[in-house]
């Protein structure tokens, strides 16, 4: 069994590259920093191929593709994004665009490029990486949750397409609330509330992939979350949500 993952050089990437060895999966593991990935290929018990590539260039995404499409893929791991903190008129929009190619656009052109060949093979098994963040709007890291929910929805859709089409090719979509990884220290803010360990949601995560589990929420409290955001209004949480982001800041 073949697995890649995108954003493996740290945070629950890395987690799901450790997990997965562990199960003795082969591993090819994408990210930008070729030293990152050398030291995790030498630290892992499985055969793991590296792939430097910035995922927020279109070309490179499609490299990608081409580089690993005869593979045979099992698991695709869509987990490299990051996001940004401000106000909207403030915040720098080269930057922004970049996250909407990485957590949008790469996502969608491998998960496209993939599902066509899982379809073929009647086989496979997509997980891509968004975020509670996907189920309101977010002031203050606002392009961030835009983003977000474009992969749950997409995700979903596929999903069910799948599920029609009576494929054993499977999608789920990780929604985890704040986890312990290197995503605040890119996007310049701090934690209001405890995170989840990356060990723990990246385990809980493949285990609810494989278990052909659609959505994938990690903790008590954020199911818990997701189930109550239902009973409010949309102003409710629009001011919720931006209390929550302005504790954040540095």
């Amino acid at each position: 069994m073949k697995a890649l993952i995108t954003g493996a050089s740290s945070g629950i990437g890395l987690d799901m590259a450790k997990y997965l060895a562990q199960k003795k999966y082969e591993l090819i593991l994408v990210a930008r920093s070729r030293e990152k990935l050398e030291k995790i290929q030498e630290s892992l018990p499985t055969k793991v191929t590296i792939i430097v590539a910035d995922l927020s260039n279109e070309q490179k995404v499609k490299e990608l593709y081409v580089l690993t499409k005869k593979e045979n893929i099992d698991i695709l791991i869509n987990n490299a994004g990051f996001g940004d903190f401000g106000y909207f008129t403030e915040t720098d929009l080269s930057k922004e665009l970049e996250m909407i190619d990485t957590n949008i656009k790469a996502v969608h052109i491998l998960t496209k490029s993939f599902l066509k060949d899982m379809e073929q093979r009647n086989f496979g098994y997509i997980l891509n990486v968004s975020s509670s963040a996907a189920f309101q709007p977010g002031p203050l890291m606002s392009t961030y949750y835009a983003t977000k929910s474009y992969v749950y929805q997409l995700t979903e859709a596929l999903y069910y397409e799948q599920k029609k089409k009576k494929s054993n090719v499977h999608l789920s979509v990780l929604c985890p609330g704040p986890v312990d990884t290197n995503f605040n220290n890119v996007a310049g803010v701090k934690f209001g509330v405890k995170p989840q360990s990356s060990k723990v949601v990246a385990k809980y995560a493949i285990d609810q992939l494989l278990a052909k589990k659609m959505l994938i929420i990690p903790g008590f409290k954020m199911k818990c979350a997701r189930f109550l955001g239902r009973f409010v209004s949309d102003k409710f949480l629009l001011r919720m949500t931006y209390f929550i982001q302005k504790k954040k800041v540095n």
